[in-house]
């Protein structure tokens, strides 16, 4: 039992509180309408039994502000995934669905959230997926994830990262600085110290050796402009 003060009554009853609407939440109508009954129920169930491994992450996000960037990437994996945009216990209750069953969305929790290395080990992170990227802008959605490197001075806001993508170094100082908006398709090969501008779109199995201008879309060996739209800066 908690001791009667002030500080211990409130860690005890909010997490309480939050966890009950986390399980009595089944999300929209339209989810409820297209599952059925046993697949939600089983859903349900399989969130309860990793409850104790989500504790941490969910604590942390739900002390964290509104702007938070990985409260952005939640809501853009969900307008992806669900087409839904979640709020207050609704968000929370889809982070506790990706982080069960999407591998790959674990990597990216672990890149946000502090001292992650303390917590990572309770639910672990795709081991293929490996993400060095010191500035990450928020909105970020990873689709599959696998075989994947990013080394990068910085990324902006809407990034999509596709399956077995290398980005990184071409020698031992120097990456690639990538803007918003950006789409990075799969088997794409991006190298050395160049811009990718806003907006822009890297194609299948792409090899990206210098700067991409805004707006571009890149395809082939090695890569070029096949077609550039206008992008408002």
């Amino acid at each position: 039992m908690a001791k009667r003060t002030g500080a211990s009554i409130l860690t005890v009853r909010y997490p309480t509180r939050l966890i009950s609407a986390l399980l009595i939440f089944r999300g929209p109508r339209r989810e409820r309408r297209a599952d059925a009954p046993m697949k939600a129920a089983a859903k349900q169930v399989l969130l309860l039994l990793n409850l104790i491994r989500l504790w941490p992450t969910l604590l942390i996000i739900a002390f964290s502000g509104s702007d938070a960037p990985i409260r952005a990437d939640i809501r853009r994996w969900c307008a992806i995934l669900f087409h839904e945009e979640p709020a207050g216990f609704a968000l929370l209750h889809r982070h506790m669905h990706l982080m069960v069953f999407f591998r790959e969305y674990r990597n990216l929790v672990y890149l946000r959230l502090p001292f992650a290395r303390a917590y990572r080990w309770m639910m672990p992170p795709l081991d293929s997926l490996h993400l060095d990227i010191p500035d990450l802008g928020p909105g970020c959605f990873i689709q599959h994830g696998f075989s994947t490197m990013v080394a990068v001075e910085r990324i902006g806001a809407n990034f999509w990262l596709n399956q077995q993508v290398s980005i990184g170094y071409s020698n031992d100082d120097d990456c690639p600085t990538i803007g918003n908006d950006v789409t990075v398709r799969p088997g794409a090969k991006i190298v050395g110290k160049l811009r990718i501008g806003d907006g822009a779109t890297i194609g299948l199995n792409t090899v990206v050796t210098g700067n991409v201008p805004a707006g571009a879309t890149v395809f082939g060996v090695p890569g070029r402009v096949i077609w550039r739209n206008r992008v408002d800066t």
